[in-house]
């Protein structure tokens, strides 16, 4: 894999991570349970906890349910580029 692909697949990781920590931190045991709350596709969302790719718009819808602005989502879980 070029460094390229592996800094990207290793970024999407970190993306999932990220969902899970915060959407067990709102009180959703599962993901099933909080995509239905939030109106999301469970099985779209269930992909995006396991760090498949995503489109902005949906990341940007996530993110909305989980009450947070991008910036306090970036704000950790994510390394620069280096």
């Amino acid at each position: 894999m070029k460094p390229r692909e592996e800094f990207t697949a290793a970024q999407l990781a970190n993306l999932g991570k990220r969902l899970k920590q915060l959407r067990k931190e709102k009180g959703f045991g599962n993901y099933e349970k909080f995509a239905f709350h939030h109106d999301i596709n469970r099985v779209q969302y269930g992909r995006y906890e396991a760090g498949k790719d995503l489109r902005f718009t949906s990341l940007l819808k996530v993110i909305h349910a989980m009450g947070m602005t991008p910036a306090e989502f970036f704000s950790e879980g994510f390394e620069e580029e280096g």
